[in-house]
């Protein structure tokens, strides 16, 4: 009965009670699924050979149930206790992946570099303990608070964990496992789950979303070197913001400026001289011109060689070509 041997005829029997025949169960017990606000100094398990008080104890429940998994005795918060082997099992191998969320509070410097090596994994003996997410919600020189999320339950792993980083451990209160949250219930109070909770630990928890990381904060590269603008300015019909013609105000006595030339060919040079009225081709499809014919100097062609002379005499003919009249 319950597990244990009966011998004596008359032993009564509770109506809930697990019994057994030459190992075969006459009858499936009521499975119970409890949460329990453990205190400090219980410990988690059925008996204890110290005499110390456990949780079975502290329920109190008429079927055989035990703690699933394990909280330390010098910690305090959410323990699960049911006497479905399954369903335990479910809720504590990591494949399921229930999380399991720890305050804590510390003593000790909070450095950027325990963060970084608790999310990075701290060696112990079971393996690598990876910190799933940390969150610092006060901090100070004496003492600060964190709050811890782990996928295993390793025995006094926090500890552990946060020891080798520096940091000791001056409470710790576990408040969540898996979506099942302590809530409202107080220290020692304990209370049965509903089957919603019950359904919600069967089954394997969705994946949390991976943090965002931060972007790189961009630089701002120094704007490039802008190239001096020519002395020399441009007309006023390319000069940016202009659409018309020039707003300079005419000097007095003179005429408006569009109308002082009637062309660019009559428009002065810079050194005062008119510019030739000849226009260029506008196309090259035009034929080239032949060489310009020399006007005449003297009745003889320019560029023509004349002969040497000395004291005023020639020599010879000039040999050159009279223009006709």
């Amino acid at each position: 009965m319950d597990g244990e041997l009966v011998t004596a005829l008359g032993t009564k029997v509770r109506p809930d009670a697990r019994i057994d025949v030459d190992g075969t169960p006459t009858r499936q017990a009521r499975q119970r699924y409890i949460v329990l606000n453990k205190p400090v100094g219980i410990v988690s398990s059925v008996q204890d050979e110290r005499g110390r008080k456990t949780v079975v104890a502290l329920v109190g429940a008429p079927e055989r149930i035990y703690p699933v998994g394990r909280l330390d005795t010098d910690s305090e918060g959410m323990l699960l206790l049911t006497n479905d082997g399954e369903w335990a099992e479910k809720v504590l191998h990591p494949r399921y992946g229930h999380e399991r969320e720890y305050d804590v509070s510390v003593i000790g410097s909070i450095t950027p570099g325990a963060l970084m090596a608790l999310r990075d994994g701290v060696r112990l003996e079971e393996g690598l303990a990876v910190a799933t997410h940390i969150e610092v919600t006060r901090k100070s020189r004496s003492a600060s608070r964190m709050t811890i999320v782990l996928h295993t339950g390793w025995r006094r792993q926090v500890r552990r964990m946060l020891a080798a980083v520096g940091l000791k451990v001056t409470r710790l209160v576990r408040v969540r496992i898996g979506t099942m949250e302590i809530g409202k219930l107080r220290t020692g109070e304990w209370r049965d789950l509903t089957p919603r909770e019950i359904a919600d630990l069967a089954r394997p928890a969705a994946p949390r979303p991976a943090p965002a990381r931060p972007r790189p904060a961009r630089v701002q590269l120094a704007p490039a070197a802008v190239p001096k603008p020519s002395q020399r300015r441009a007309p006023s019909a390319q000069r940016p913001g202009r659409t018309g013609p020039s707003q300079r105000p005419a000097r007095p006595g003179s005429a408006p400026r569009s109308s002082r030339w009637s062309s660019s060919a009559q428009r002065p040079t810079s050194r005062g001289a008119q510019r030739p009225t000849q226009s260029r081709p506008t196309t090259r499809s035009q034929p080239p011109r032949g060489p310009r014919r020399a006007p005449l100097v003297r009745g003889v062609r320019k560029g023509m060689r004349r002969p040497a002379t000395r004291y005023g005499e020639t020599r010879g003919p000039v040999r050159a070509k009279v223009a006709p009249r």
